[in-house]
């Protein structure tokens, strides 16, 4: 029993992960053409629980993306130098829209799992109530 537990536990931290990605993958989307802006990534990482056999996911501290911002030529913007460039942002609309993706098929995914194990453990305590 408590492996179908230590089962619901690891998908339940997977969708927590997930959901945190996707929320900043919005972010990114969100300020996709805001002037200086930084792509915001997370990391993953395993979080072993020693009490109890298994691994969960948490995810790891927000990083900026070090990529160089690109300079955008507008001497009408407010923000232009004396060149007429600014900052703009390195967020890629496409790579943004991959990772919200394979987040969501990740977080369906885990879903599943924690649907699957629910109905095991439930199966098993109409078995053992005989």
């Amino acid at each position: 029993m408590t492996d179908l537990i230590n089962t619901l536990a690891v998908s339940a931290s997977g969708m927590e992960a997930q959901s945190r990605r996707l929320r900043h993958v919005s972010e990114n989307i969100a300020n996709a053409d805001t002037p200086g802006y930084r792509r915001k990534t997370v990391d993953f990482q395993s979080a072993l629980n020693r009490a109890e056999p298994g691994e969960a996911v948490r995810v790891g501290p927000v990083r900026l993306d070090p990529r160089a911002l690109p300079m955008i030529h507008d001497p009408g913007h407010a923000l232009a130098d004396d060149t007429g460039h600014y900052q703009g942002s390195n967020v890629d609309l496409v790579v943004e829209i991959a990772d919200a993706r394979e987040a969501q098929r990740s977080y369906e995914a885990n879903l599943r799992m924690f649907d699957q194990a629910r109905q095991m453990s439930q199966s098993l305590l109409e078995l053992l109530r005989r």
